[in-house]
Order: C-alpha cells, then sequence, then structure tokens
C-alpha cells in the first residue's frame, strides 16, 4: 500500500505535457546579439599613436549560449580590466559592465549605429572619483579601433581618454 502511495504522489507531481516536448532553444538569435561579432578573437591591443608595440593583449569570447561577449584584457602594465557587454532587448540597447584590478568599476550603455557601438555611462574610479566616460568601437579594415572621451564636469566638456587599435594576435 505504501508503495502505491509514493506512485500516486510521484504522478500527481509530474507534468506529463512536459513528457515529450523538447528542450527550449539556447541563445540569442536576434541579429542584434551579433552586432559585435567583429571583435570576437584574440587581438593584440596597441596605443592608436604608436602602433609599433602592443600595449595588451585582449580575447573576446561569446559567452552564455551566445547571448553576451567577455572580454578579458590585460595590459603590459600590470591592468586587468574584465567586462561583459550584452544586448537588452527590451532597452534596444548594449551595456557593458567593466571592472579592474585596480578598483575601477564602469557601467555603461548605448546602441550600434553606422556600423559602430557607442556606449556611455559612469566610471568609478578606485580611488573614489565619478567619471563620465563615452566608448566607441568600429571596424578599421581587419582591426578594431576602441575610442574614450571622458568628461569631469558632468557631460559639460569631453576630452580624449584613450585611443587603442587591437589587431588579430599572430602566434609569430
Amino acid at each position: 500500500m505504501a508503495r502505491f502511495a509514493l506512485m500516486m504522489a510521484v504522478l500527481a507531481f509530474a507534468d506529463p505535457s512536459n513528457a515529450s516536448a523538447s528542450p527550449a532553444p539556447v541563445g540569442c538569435s536576434a541579429a542584434e546579439y551579433r552586432q559585435l561579432d567583429f571583435w570576437l578573437g584574440d587581438w593584440d591591443a596597441y596605443d592608436a599613436g604608436d602602433a609599433g608595440t602592443a600595449i595588451a593583449r585582449t580575447h573576446v569570447d561569446l559567452i552564455a549560449a551566445g547571448c553576451a561577449v567577455h572580454e578579458l584584457y590585460e595590459q603590459t602594465d600590470g591592468l586587468i580590466g574584465d567586462s561583459i557587454l550584452s544586448f537588452d532587448a527590451a532597452r534596444q540597447l548594449w551595456q557593458q559592465t567593466w571592472v579592474t584590478n585596480r578598483g575601477s568599476l564602469m557601467v555603461i550603455a548605448g546602441r550600434f549605429n553606422n556600423s559602430a557601438v557607442t556606449l556611455e555611462g559612469e566610471m568609478h574610479t578606485g580611488d573614489g572619483r565619478t567619471l563620465l566616460q563615452r566608448i566607441t568601437w568600429k571596424v578599421e579594415g581587419s582591426d578594431v579601433r576602441e575610442t574614450a572621451v571622458v568628461s569631469k564636469d558632468s557631460g559639460k566638456s569631453w576630452v580624449p581618454a584613450f585611443d587603442v587599435l587591437f589587431r588579430r594576435h599572430s602566434a609569430a
């Protein structure tokens, strides 16, 4: 009798409609999720003003079944930056959360437009300051260029922060 009661309890909680259903599709299939595919890969990063010596190595990969982009940036002076970029379908925006081994945190958002993605938002420095930063990624031939401007006065004025050129890493 106990065996029959146990079997009835299991059947009561079983959902027969799920028994033959196939698993839900994984990943993000909308075209917007592929807008940053140009940046995927293994890169050497250069100061755009001096493309002779690499300043960093960067790995950019799809994660979360293609729903996000992970960047690991390792600069030759020891700076390490790690970020997740994701497309927010509800807001129709890209968002990046970036953190460094020097205590900085940046959360920026924006849109893909005219073959480039531009994101803007707050950067909190390791020493407690808050700045506005605007970053743009775009394809330049076989390279990717990332430029940034920063504002220390709540967006009234902007000055260049960095200009980096990413070139595919070669094993040679």
